[in-house]
């Protein structure tokens, strides 16, 4: 697939991409519009042909409300990227209390803890082992204790669980087996 030429100028997020271009972009309109004023006052003291005058001083106009237009997006722009990591900031922090509240209601330990949010990370348990500095075996026995306890037959169910109550954005009542048969 081809890149577009702004993406193969600033890789990265199409958001930060977006702010760049209109930060170049109200560069080089400051710098024309810069050069039409100047080229303005020149011409005038001069005794400029009073079409031409009103030639650039049209055009120097326009540059600047040009300019205006862009600082507005740019910074409705900045405001929107804020509002989205905070979002983030947000979602993560109702993920951590979400899986918080679980961890609670089912008993587990502080071990068990640890495992199972390495196992909502994604690892297994080779990894999660030699994360935790323990045998694979422990971890073994750890994920089984936490999928007893959420009351679900493995790591999709588990981790499912966990979609699902974002999803609903429902208080999480019940068991796992429960919320992810929903």
């Amino acid at each position: 697939m081809k890149k577009r030429i702004f993406e193969t100028l600033w890789p990265g997020d199409a958001d930060v991409r977006r702010a760049k271009i209109l930060t170049a972009m109200i560069i080089v309109q400051v710098l024309c519009a810069t050069f039409f004023l100047i080229d303005v006052v020149l011409d005038f003291d001069a005794g400029g042909h009073p079409t031409h005058l009103a030639l650039e001083t049209f055009v120097a106009v326009v540059l600047c409300l040009g300019i205006w237009v862009l600082m507005i997006e740019l910074r409705a722009l900045l405001v929107r990227m804020e509002q989205a990591r905070q979002g983030l900031r947000v979602a993560r922090g109702e993920l951590a209390q979400v899986i918080d509240s679980f961890f609670d209601r089912w008993g587990l330990t502080s071990a068990e803890r640890d495992v199972g949010l390495l196992i909502l990370k994604g690892f297994d348990n080779e990894n999660i082992a030699r994360i935790r500095g323990r045998a694979v075996g422990t971890v073994r026995a750890q994920s089984a204790s936490i999928y007893a306890k959420a009351g679900v037959d493995g790591r999709a169910q588990l981790i499912s669980v966990f979609f699902e109550e974002l999803l609903a954005n429902d208080p999480p009542t019940g068991d796992a087996r429960q919320a992810a048969s929903l």
